[in-house]
């Protein structure tokens, strides 16, 4: 049966119309995309990676929120950059310095240091200490009268004393030297709380052309004219130790001396030996006599021509010593030797217990001397202060004696005196040779009653503890 011409005219329609949907959906050509974009991508990126020139860089700067902001409204927009001002934003977006170009610490410490005095040369006036002031004993008598409240003797035959004390300004090389010097400030501290002196550190030069073993000089007499309530001052080194906590020196001995200091008489006047005294541990009074001496000591101790010229002189002048340039001591020593008439009434030549100990004939016999003695003696047997003459505890050069030796030294010597304080709490360290710490002793709660005398005098030093 054939279909109706018109349904057949419908069919032959809707093929034709579905042929041409067909033919539209079939692309004439198939375009290789991926092969286009890395023939455009490739050559750009080669270029980028082998060609000098550089990329403009952008910098985004955000407003510090803590930072005030400018007196200009905020709703004007900001002026634009002076070439000054174009030249250093340009600058701060050039790469930063190479690490050879960036100074060290060390180096940026050395920058900051002030320039040096020109060297004072022979020709040039003698160095002074500060100006002459001939009626100073009469002025501070006068100070003294209008301030009662700061007497010079804390009780009767008891003079206030200062004890001063001082190291470079600049850190230690030596890694372990700044915490030496620590240790040995809180030794001298623990020794004149138990005491009640009064303590001055410094770590500042006073004058550049007095440097080295001549900067106390300075000091000591900044410290005089500042402190007339001051009667004596103690000067100690750094690589000074008290060893003895309990001993004190007799002060009545010396009323009539105006210096003390260890040493011996036929050694400094006789013998004129350089190692006659020491002047690493000395004590000297407050008044015109010492002022004098200080400015008379310290002519000779400017840094160049001046020190080197004495050094000569001290060679020939006294025994046992080269011709290196002066230091302090042999100074003093010349000074004593050639001008007897003149000062030598007035300096008390100590030797009946250290003020100044030599190290290495004391830093082996601690245990001998716990076991035999008790502080208080001062002498050989228990030994008021250790010297580490020859030890350069902060690493400078010029060292006598092996780094680890004097460490090991310093470091028994520092125990011994601190066993003497940690006893008063109970307390001691397990040996010399360690800064580990064992109870000794529970206390009973009446810590007031001390039933030792030893222990209370240290601990209770402005007045004397007795048993019931």
């Amino acid at each position: 049966m054939s279909r109706p011409s018109s349904a057949m005219a419908e069919e032959q329609a809707g093929g034709q119309a579905g042929g041409e949907r067909r033919a539209r959906q079939k692309p004439m050509f198939t375009v290789p995309i991926i092969t286009v974009v890395l023939l455009i991508v490739a050559p750009c990126a080669l270029f980028l990676f082998t060609s000098d020139v550089a990329l403009p860089r952008i910098r985004i700067e955000y407003v510090r929120r803590d930072v005030p902001a400018a007196s200009a409204p905020a709703n004007l927009k900001a002026p634009p950059p002076s070439p000054d001002q174009a030249a250093v934003a340009v600058s701060s977006l050039a790469p930063p310095p190479s690490p050879e170009a960036v100074p060290s610490e060390e180096q940026r410490r050395e920058e900051q240091q002030p320039p040096l005095p020109p060297v004072r040369q022979l020709t040039d006036r003698p160095y002074s200490l500060g100006p002459a002031v001939p009626d100073y004993d009469a002025r501070r008598a006068s100070w003294l009268a209008a301030h009662p409240g700061f007497p010079a003797y804390v009780t009767p035959g008891r003079p206030r004393v200062l004890v001063v004390t001082g190291s470079s300004p600049r850190r230690c090389s030596d890694p372990e030297g700044d915490h030496v010097l620590l240790r040995a400030f809180k030794n001298k501290a623990d020794y004149c709380r138990v005491h009640g002196f009064d303590i001055f550190y410094s770590n500042a030069v006073l004058d550049a052309e007095m440097s080295g073993f001549w900067t106390k000089l300075p000091l000591l007499r900044a410290l005089m004219v500042a402190h007339p309530e001051t009667e004596l001052l103690w000067w100690v080194d750094s690589d000074v130790v008290f060893t003895d906590m309990l001993f004190e020196p007799p002060w009545g001995k010396y009323a009539r001396h105006n210096l003390v200091i260890h040493g011996w008489d036929e050694a400094v006047y006789g013998a004129r030996n350089w190692m006659g005294t020491n002047a690493g541990s000395f004590v000297i009074r407050n008044c015109r006599w010492s002022l004098d001496l200080l400015d008379a000591w310290a002519k000779m101790g400017p840094r160049g021509p001046v020190r080197d010229k004495y050094g000569k002189i001290f060679a020939e002048a006294l025994s046992n010593r080269a011709a290196y340039e002066a230091d302090d001591q042999s100074a003093l020593v010349y000074l004593l030797a050639t001008q007897r008439d003149k000062w030598a009434d007035q300096v008390f030549l100590e030797s009946s217990y250290l003020l100044h100990g030599y190290w290495k004939a004391i830093v082996d016999r601690y245990e001998e001397m716990r076991s035999k003695w008790r502080p208080g003696l001062g002498d050989d047997r228990w030994p008021l202060v250790t010297h580490f003459v020859g030890c350069k505890p902060c690493g400078e050069q010029g060292a006598s004696y092996e780094a680890s030796r004097c460490r090991q030294g310093m470091e028994r010597a520092l125990n011994f005196a601190d066993d003497q304080i940690l006893k008063l709490y109970g307390f001691q360290h397990e040996s010399l040779n360690t800064t580990a710490v064992r109870r000794v002793r529970n206390d009973t709660g009446r810590p007031m009653d001390a039933d030792d005398d030893e222990i209370g005098r240290l601990l209770h030093p402005t007045f004397r503890t007795a048993k019931p």
